[in-house]
């Protein structure tokens, strides 16, 4: 009977955990993302993206971006979820990325997402400890890419889930970008969700388990149009 409690008492943590790790791919997080459109906004305006065809190889573009330049911090971040490593890492992310309106989108995100965080996740009070202490430096940017890997590590998910995770709501952002724009209705966005995810599990294994060192852009183009946002005459979202 012994053992029989020590199991279910384990069974019981690791339940709640799952919960708080669905909560934190949740899209009713208050954490912004749905204010951004990964420039998504700017490439439809320039013509870059002009139909589905367009939209499933821009979504593409952007895992590939994405995998090589911000998993590396997402990973190094969850492997050591500790004050300093996320300082350096927020660091170093804040000297790599050099599109403005990325940079800014990507500490609002991160800013939003260790308040929220800090607040909700009561079950990893060293989340409210980091955030308290930096809050009054003046040099941590709160990049969303090593706060998401600390949060991850912070709420036990695994090195490869916590990339996973970054990939999906990757996904998720974009073509829900691409659903309040008009390029695609609900059930086209959700069926190219489908057919895009195993195409992201692809780039996932290839980027997968890099030190932030190795962090690099694949996809310059994307960049340069994400940094003509700014210039648009009308615009939805922030970036």
């Amino acid at each position: 009977m012994q053992i029989n409690e020590g199991h279910n008492k384990s069974c019981s943590a690791d339940s709640f955990s799952q919960w708080s790790q669905w909560q934190l791919l949740d899209s009713l997080l208050p954490t912004g993302g749905f204010a951004h459109s990964l420039g998504l906004e700017a490439a439809v305006q320039t013509h870059l993206v002009s139909d589905s065809n367009d939209l499933k190889t821009y979504v593409i573009h952007i895992l590939e971006n994405t995998g090589s330049l911000l998993l590396p911090f997402v990973y190094s971040a969850s492997m050591l979820p500790n004050l300093e490593n996320w300082h350096k890492l927020d660091k170093i992310l804040d000297a790599t990325l050099t599109n403005e309106v990325g940079r800014k989108a990507s500490i609002s995100q991160g800013s939003a997402l260790m308040r929220v965080a800090s607040s909700v996740f009561s079950e990893a009070p060293s989340l409210k400890t980091m955030r308290d202490a930096s809050l009054g430096l003046g040099t941590v940017s709160f990049h969303h890419a090593p706060v998401f890997g600390l949060v991850c590590g912070a709420l036990g998910f695994d090195s490869a889930s916590s990339q996973r995770a970054y990939m999906f709501i990757t996904i998720r952002d974009v073509i829900s970008a691409a659903t309040r724009l008009n390029l695609i209705g609900p059930l086209g966005a959700a069926l190219l969700q489908h057919q895009v995810a195993s195409i992201a599990e692809v780039i996932l294994e290839k980027w997968m388990n890099r030190a932030a060192e190795e962090a690099c852009q694949t996809m310059p183009l994307l960049d340069t149009v994400q940094g003509c946002h700014g210039y648009l005459f009308s615009r939805l979202f922030s970036s």
